[in-house]
């Protein structure tokens, strides 16, 4: 979709910026594939997903053209439509399909009208308020987690792993994270059992929190 985007508001002072948080070997051939016109980063160290808070995928920041970001860290379109999948079948309600379409569409409606005409930045001070500035225990976990992959890379994997774990545990809300140490499947994706458990274990918390984007927007 991103992609899409791109070429719409080619003739707008606007770039997306794509960034993988795993490592390139995995990363580079969805990039590959994909073949996008705007630059894919790689970030195996989670960098940026410290200085901004991200902590699953999709996320977007906002940020305009003199370098503030108008928009922090928050879900790019996606919901919870897969929590309401049967699980034998895969199977969906058409009704769960049609929300998840019309928050997607609604999300890159919104980009749209931030790009053309400014709507849905939010004030400086609004925009600082809403920062979620990690603390003592995210700055540990993250910590953990950048040893964890040195020391993976170096093929010291159980030291690796108990460092990888322990960066879960002080940060359990980043999925990113987590997902370095888990199991994948034929495709690479940590969506198996264990993804299960832990969605299940959210209970009524959203695994894909709204992003709170009101306001006018063109039909």
């Amino acid at each position: 979709m991103w992609q899409s985007m791109a070429r719409e508001l080619a003739s707008y002072p606007f770039t997306v910026l794509a960034i993988a948080l795993d490592e390139a070997d995995a990363a580079r051939p969805w990039i590959d594939a994909a073949a996008p016109s705007y630059p894919c980063l790689i970030d195996r160290d989670h960098l940026l997903a410290d200085l901004y808070n991200l902590v699953n995928v999709p996320q977007a920041v906002w940020i305009d053209e003199t370098g503030r970001i108008v928009r922090p860290a928050e879900t790019a379109g996606s919901t919870d439509a897969f929590r309401a999948m049967n699980r034998q079948t895969g199977a969906v309600a058409p009704d769960v399909l049609a929300e998840r379409e019309r928050t997607k569409r609604d999300y890159l409606q919104a980009v749209r009208d931030w790009v053309r005409t400014g709507q849905h930045a939010l004030p400086a001070m609004e925009a600082a308020s809403s920062l979620q500035l990690p603390g003592d225990g995210i700055a540990w976990a993250h910590a953990h987690f950048r040893l964890g992959q040195f020391l993976r890379r170096q093929g010291h994997d159980e030291e690796a792993r108990a460092h990888l774990e322990r960066a879960t545990e002080l940060h359990p809300d980043s999925w990113a994270m987590w997902r370095q140490s888990a199991q994948k499947n034929e495709r690479g994706l940590a969506a198996g059992p264990e993804f299960w458990a832990r969605v299940d274990a959210l209970g009524e918390r959203p695994y894909y929190p709204a992003a709170k984007i009101v306001g006018p927007r063109e039909d």
